[in-house]
């Protein structure tokens, strides 16, 4: 008969930071700014009318090139899009995306089905470092989903001219944030089990 086990999450949590069940007194850990930064990010829907400086966006866009990918493969494409006509166009057409009309600009993350049948997950690490990316540089972005919705995919198809075999993974509308946004606390020890269910 096989028994199941899960620790206490917490448990669990000190043992890893105390180096077992000895006596020993807990030490702060010094957080690096990266981890800083992941614990910072957040969505962010309203921006001002500001314009991201081109070096920004470059840092965005090989931040988000950085993500690792199955076998190498690299299958994304990424969609630079500073139209005001398109950035309205899109926001009307799509049911999340009404942020694009203050937004100044906006990256459309899409993944090429001829390199990977796995597109979706490779270009979701790189939507989540352009997301981080943003953070780190002062500016405010958000994700929304164009996948795995047909009819939001046809909507960004509708104003993007995009090969068959490229699809729209997400539309993240980016710019400085116009008002102060808290990140939300996403931390649930009970979440944690170790590898014995």
């Amino acid at each position: 008969m096989k028994t199941s086990f899960l620790m206490p999450s917490a448990l669990l949590l000190l043992l890893l930071a105390t180096g077992g069940c000895s006596e020993k007194k807990e030490k702060k850990i010094e957080t690096p700014e990266a981890i800083e930064n992941i614990f910072a990010r957040k969505s962010v829907r309203k921006y001002t009318a500001q314009a991201v400086e081109k070096d920004k966006v470059l840092l965005l866009l090989e931040a988000g090139m950085s993500a690792p990918s199955g076998k190498d493969t690299r299958p994304w494409e990424l969609l630079v899009v500073n139209e005001r006509a398109l950035l309205d166009s899109l926001a009307s057409a799509l049911p999340y995306t009404k942020m694009l009309e203050e937004a100044p600009m906006a990256i459309i993350v899409c993944g090429d089905t001829t390199k990977s049948s796995y597109w979706f997950l490779d270009c979701s690490a790189v939507a989540q470092n352009i997301l981080l990316a943003a953070e780190a540089l002062d500016l405010g972005a958000v994700w929304t989903a164009s996948f795995p919705y047909g009819e939001r995919m046809d909507a960004v198809r509708r104003f993007i001219t995009l090969p068959d075999h490229i699809q729209p993974l997400c539309v993240i509308p980016v710019g400085y944030p116009a008002v102060v946004t808290t990140p939300k606390k996403k931390w649930d020890p009970a979440k944690v089990h170790t590898n014995r269910w």
